[in-house]
């Protein structure tokens, strides 16, 4: 509890004792009893079983006035609203851009695909007509007359 190389006794240890100084009286004013500004009315209200209760009207609170915002200047709302505007324009104008890209691309490939369908279908009208003149060719009518020939 107590340090071990002290050189003295516990008890032999310088104490100072402190006493409290008293404050000097504060002298208070005398109270002077104050009227208010304005007698405020007293009013009176009869409940339903027949007891008066009396007392002061309170005014509500009232708040406290907003400040007035500072108007907002005509011009500067046109700004505003036409800076929005050429924003949206500019924004409208890419994607038509991207659309009319796209729309081309897809009329392009239609106009491909159709030419390869076409030129596909007159090759085979060139190829087929030029081979069926080497081979042998059969007459459906003389075939029939021949036949009711023999036969009739």
């Amino acid at each position: 509890m107590y340090p071990e190389h002290t050189g003295h006794l516990p008890a032999e240890r310088a104490v100072t004792i402190h006493q409290p100084a008293p404050l000097a009286p504060v002298q208070a004013a005398p109270l002077v009893p104050m009227q208010p500004a304005g007698v405020p009315a007293v009013a009176s209200i009869v409940l339903p079983d027949g007891r008066v209760v009396t007392g002061y009207a309170i005014n509500p609170m009232q708040p406290e006035p907003v400040a007035a915002k500072p108007a907002v200047s005509r011009t500067a709302v046109n700004i505003a609203l036409g800076g929005i505007g050429f924003g949206a324009v500019c924004g409208g104008l890419v994607l038509l851009t991207a659309f009319v890209a796209a729309l081309a691309a897809f009329i392009h490939q239609l106009i491909i695909l159709a030419a390869v369908i076409f030129g596909g279908w007159i090759a085979v009208q060139v190829f087929s007509a030029s081979g069926t003149r080497g081979g042998t060719t059969v007459n459906i009518r003389k075939a029939v007359i021949k036949r009711n020939h023999f036969h009739g």
